[in-house]
């Protein structure tokens, strides 16, 4: 449906599926008056539906899970946290998806309007008593489950984006690239994209991808997001890969490549799985795909009728 997977920099950046947007807008109340906080969460829900595309601002927390407690285990433990932040109806919300390769691992995503609307969440969070308190427990709790934890924040970078769409309401997977750039060759990586953009738009392939700036918690490093709503678009993405080798040529492959060389340190990309158990979805996200963001909990297994005792043989007579 969406993309071609090209070679970027001789690199195989993979931008295959959608597009990328996380979570709405989320200035969240501050005051602990029940009938402002209620006005306040009202005006936030309205500014997020009036959002369009992706989030100026990213919040990514990345959770590596023990072996063996990954799963409904790791499904068990989130869920609290979903279920105090629906319970204080919360307008922040928040994506999770769990990797399908590389080392067992979850993201949680959330989007910003500003790093101001980022600081005004977390200090509301912080005046909610009862909220903080639960997610502060429910810390505890998931930490058990955890060989480690981090967190990065990242800036929208509308320019080296290409057709992104303002929803993940119906994506189940995303590809996740990341860039390193070598220190000084920023309009180099820059002029390598925007090859690919231009190429990408003269072979009329279905790519669609957001890109996002490393702003902290590390160095020069460039965040590509695609979203599929099958793992079949990534098989057109790759099906397309001689469309956008043709709309470029062989002189501009070269020149790509020789970009890539100039420019790029390292770059490295993984694949995720949506998971609306540990989500906390924005309503219309809701609406739009109740299946797959309200999952029924798993059926325990029935358990199995009792087998009565066979009666003793009984001896023969001797």
């Amino acid at each position: 449906m969406k993309i071609v997977s090209p070679v970027l920099l001789g690199l195989s950046l993979a931008v295959v599926g959608s597009s990328f947007a996380a979570a709405q807008e989320t200035q969240s109340p501050q005051t602990q008056n029940p009938q402002m906080q209620n006005q306040q969460m009202q005006s936030m829900k309205m500014q997020s539906m009036q959002m369009q595309g992706p989030p100026k601002v990213l919040q990514i927390t990345r959770e590596f899970i023990k072996p063996g407690k990954s799963g409904a285990i790791h499904d068990k433990s989130e869920s609290n946290f979903v279920q105090a932040m629906a319970k204080a109806k919360w307008p922040t919300h928040y994506v999770a998806m769990n990797s399908l390769s590389g080392k067992s691992r979850a993201l949680y995503i959330t989007g910003y309007a500003s790093f101001d609307a980022w600081e005004k969440d977390n200090a509301a969070i912080d005046k909610n008593k009862a909220l903080s308190a639960e997610l502060d427990k429910d810390s505890v709790t998931d930490g058990e489950l955890l060989d480690g934890l981090d967190q990065v924040v990242l800036s929208y970078d509308e320019d080296l984006s290409y057709r992104p769409v303002p929803t993940l309401a119906h994506a189940r997977f995303m590809e996740i690239t990341v860039i390193k750039i070598k220190p000084g060759h920023r309009k180099d990586f820059s002029d390598a994209v925007k090859m690919v953009i231009d190429a990408n738009k003269k072979a009329g392939t279905s790519a669609q991808w957001a890109v996002f700036e490393l702003a902290y918690g590390g160095g020069d490093e460039y965040v590509f997001f695609s979203a599929d709503k099958s793992m079949a678009e990534i098989d057109t993405g790759y099906a397309e890969d001689k469309q956008f080798h043709d709309a470029l040529g062989d002189d501009g492959m070269k020149k790509l490549r020789e970009l890539e060389q100039a420019c790029v340190d390292s770059s490295d990309s993984e694949l995720f799985q949506i998971n609306p158990r540990q989500s906390y979805p924005s309503e219309d996200w809701v609406k739009a795909d109740p299946d797959f963001w309200t999952p029924k909990p798993a059926m325990a297994p029935a358990e199995k009728p009792a087998v009565k005792p066979l009666p003793a043989a009984k001896m023969p007579p001797r």
